[in-house]
């Protein structure tokens, strides 16, 4: 059986080497030399550097996977721990080393004990951070190759007391686009705006409508966000700029919002430009879909959340998170469900996802792992 000991030296070890998306090269070989040696089957390289194993006890042909990410952060750790990063300008900022231990540690009690009857393919996904590692695996074959009824995943929450459990059913976690707005006017010479087309002029109120886009397009009863956080010109002190370019972020929680996102922003920006005697382009980018966990598999993931922790441990109808999650992709295959685990309320294990100064609580290391191992056990009864 994985010890507490055992998940918290692998964790420590992975976080001193971390790597980024489609870099986990010794990541990758070190999950799948701890897979191999306790008996499961492992295949590498599913989606450039992905890892899963597989485990097979009884006769049943029911099958579940249950997911964890492997990718580092760019960020420079500040952290002063023996064991903090070595390399520098990466770092575990988002606790994927944790997720990674906690699941070794349930393959590896679970091929101990054997007390289920199925499959379970454990997935070792790699880029995560920017929304590419999940979609590769699938495009290599991982549902095709891996048949799974289901997809499980788990996440790290600061802010949250250690060891709580959250979730809800539908959408958790919300989809996340990124655009960019260039709008090409006439520059010249700051004494004489008459002969220009001043492209800051039209990004201005384009900047500004953009602001009525969630709300007299989108439905009160709908969740969205347009975030713009960048504008750029080519302009100087004396000199009207010929370009400006406005960057942003937005989010949702349904694909129909999204779509309404881009539709009306194309919409507002042809026609500020059409007005002003400029043109626009606009560059619109899904880099992530909403997070949507399924009615049935949130119920077996709150049974299993209850028997580790008690009715008390888990809130099964959580706030949604404004964050985004790769593992979308796989639910939108898959019915599945997404479950968050509180790091901790208070001192450094508090501190926000993605800050230097973030750390795991190894203390849920052992409480991810049961989540796990009870999960298949419920469900590959």
């Amino acid at each position: 059986m994985a010890t507490q000991a055992d998940m918290q030296t692998w964790r420590r070890d992975i976080h001193q080497y971390p790597e980024l998306g489609f870099q986990e090269v010794r990541t990758a070989a070190k999950v799948a030399e701890l897979l191999t040696s306790f008996g499961l089957e492992v295949h590498e390289q599913v989606g450039q550097t992905g890892v899963v194993g597989v485990l097979r006890r009884g006769t049943s042909n029911e099958a579940i996977g249950l997911r964890a990410d492997m990718d580092a952060l760019p960020i420079q750790e500040a952290n002063e721990c023996d064991y903090r990063s070595q390399h520098d300008g990466v770092f575990h900022g988002c606790g994927h080393d944790g997720h990674t231990a906690m699941l070794l540690g349930a393959a590896k009690a679970l091929a101990d004990s054997g007390e289920f009857d199925g499959t379970v393919y454990f997935i070792f996904q790699p880029s995560e951070e920017d929304g590419k590692g999940a979609l590769a695996m699938i495009e290599d074959g991982l549902f095709e190759r891996f048949p799974m009824q289901a997809v499980y995943g788990l996440h790290n929450m600061p802010g949250w007391p250690a060891g709580h459990f959250a979730v809800r059913e539908g959408a958790i976690m919300t989809s996340e686009d990124i655009f960019e707005i260039t709008i090409h006017g006439r520059g010249g010479h700051a004494s004489m705006p008459e002969k220009t087309v001043d492209p800051l002029i039209v990004g201005a109120e384009v900047l500004l409508a953009l602001q009525t886009i969630v709300s007299r397009s989108i439905s009160s009863r709908d969740w969205a966000v347009v975030s713009a956080t960048e504008f750029i010109t080519d302009g100087a002190r004396n000199i009207i700029p010929s370009t400006v370019t406005i960057k942003g972020d937005c989010r949702a929680l349904s694909g129909e919002v999204q779509a309404t996102i881009e539709r009306r922003m194309r919409e507002i920006v042809a026609g500020i430009c059409a007005t002003h005697g400029a043109t626009g382009d606009v560059l619109y980018q899904n880099d992530f879909v909403p997070t949507i966990n399924s009615a049935a598999e949130t119920q077996h993931a709150i049974a299993a959340a209850k028997a580790v922790t008690g009715a008390a441990g888990i809130s099964e109808d959580c706030p949604t998170c404004g964050a985004s999650e790769d593992f979308a992709q796989m639910l939108t295959r898959k019915p599945g469900c997404y479950m968050l685990l509180g790091n901790g309320d208070s001192g450094a294990c508090a501190t926000s996802l993605h800050n230097p100064h973030y750390e795991l609580n190894e203390g849920i290391l052992a409480i991810g792992s049961q989540y796990w191992q009870t999960l298949v056990r419920q469900q590959l009864a």
